[in-house]
Order: C-alpha cells, then sequence, then structure tokens
C-alpha cells in the first residue's frame, strides 16, 4: 500500500464527522453554525493533508523523517535498538505541520516496537523515555538507523504502516502521527550533521545528514 490519498485514510472519519457536524449546526444555528463547522471540516483536512514531495537526497544523504522544528542535536547512546553511541535529531511538529512520516533512508525494517506511556507536552526532554511512543529500527548500507514517533499533550495516536522485514525507498510514507507530536532519529556517530537547533524541515525532502563513501 503506497498511501498516497491527498488527505490520509486514517482522517477520513475525523473529516466526516466535521461535514456532518457541519450540516447539524447549520440546521440548528444557521450560518454561525455553519461557520464553525466549516472551519472544524478544514482544520481537518489540512491536518491531515498528505502532499507529495519531491525526494530530495542521493545515495549517503538521510532525509528528514518528518516536518517540523529541529529542537536539538545531542550525542546520546541509544539503548533500544542501536546499542551504541549516536547522534539523535529531535523533530517537535504543531498541530499545524503535515504528520506523516517518511522514511530518511532506503534500508530494510528489522525493528517495530510499540511502548505504551504517558502524555507530556512534545517539547519536553523527558518524552524520550516516558511519553507513549513507536520504535522503528532500518538496517542500512552505513548501519541502523532508529526513528521514534513520540506522542504529545493533544496527540494520542501512533499509526505506523510498515512491519519487520519491509524494505522502504528514501522518503517512503510509514506512518502518521495525530496532532502535535515528536519525531526522532538515531544516526551513526560518523554520519555527517547538516541541520541545527531550530530550523525548519521538510519531510522527505530536507537533507538532514549524510554519510560519506
Amino acid at each position: 500500500m503506497t498511501h498516497r490519498e491527498i488527505v490520509a485514510r486514517e482522517g477520513w472519519p475525523f473529516v466526516a464527522f466535521t461535514i456532518s457536524l457541519t450540516v447539524a449546526l447549520y440546521l440548528t444555528v444557521s450560518y454561525i453554525g455553519l461557520a464553525v463547522g466549516l472551519v472544524l471540516t478544514i482544520f481537518c483536512v489540512y491536518f491531515f493533508r498528505n502532499p507529495e514531495r519531491s525526494i530530495a537526497g542521493q545515495k549517503g544523504d538521510i532525509v528528514s523523517p518528518a516536518d517540523g522544528r529541529v529542537m536539538d542535536v545531542k550525542t546520546v547512546v541509544e539503548e533500544n535498538y542501536v546499542h551504541a553511541k549516536t547522534i539523535r535529531v529531535r523533530i517537535f511538529l504543531s498541530i499545524f505541520n503535515v504528520h506523516i512520516n517518511r522514511s530518511p533512508i532506503e534500508g530494510r525494517v528489522e525493528w517495530v516496537n510499540r511502548v505504551s506511556g504517558i502524555y507530556l507536552p512534545a517539547y519536553k526532554d523527558e518524552v524520550s523515555d516516558r511519553n507513549a511512543r513507536n520504535y522503528l529500527g532500518i538496517v542500512t548500507d552505513w548501519g541502523k538507523i532508529l526513528v521514534v514517533q513520540i506522542t504529545g499533550l493533544i496527540a494520542r495516536r501512533l499509526v505506523c504502516w510498515v512491519q519487520p522485514g519491509d524494505t522502504l525507498k528514501i522518503g517512503e510514507r510509514f506512518g502518521l502521527i495525530r496532532f502535535g507530536s515528536c519525531t526522532e532519529i538515531y544516526l551513526p556517530e560518523d554520519a555527517i550533521i547538516l541541520v541545527q537547533p531550530g530550523q525548519k524541515l521538510k519531510g522527505g525532502e530536507t537533507v538532514i545528514a549524510r554519510f560519506c563513501e
């Protein structure tokens, strides 16, 4: 399944509900209700938008797994999948960002693991260990890379469309997070990082790091 719908199918129930609500509000509250309902419907369509992207990068490039803003870039020991010192790039997604997640590089999915947790605001440092999250471990020609989908205060739903054994192309869609969240990527130490805190990213388009041949 390619998941190329203009509006992600996980958003269809929300859009259908807001359309029904719009009709009900129009019939009961007239034009004010119609306006409120239309705003809610437009927001749902906007939030679940699933735009095509011109996938950037060449062999050895790593693209952003999500739209959003770089919160930090740190060297950390990743203990869940890579089990080694890595460079972590943390990306914050506001409710106005596209919430589709994309594969940062070509590779094979080796590990998927969903972990329950709480729902702290996604910009807090401790969300990596405390919030509900989904791990996606990818084996590449340059070693293991880990992408983590993390819920936030509003985001309560993680969607991952792939499973171990699947192969991913660079920039290929693999899931989404509903309503504001955080995405992390853990890269091998020899990756050359090309982004910095505060920088805005586009999933599948912005090259965030590079491996040397």
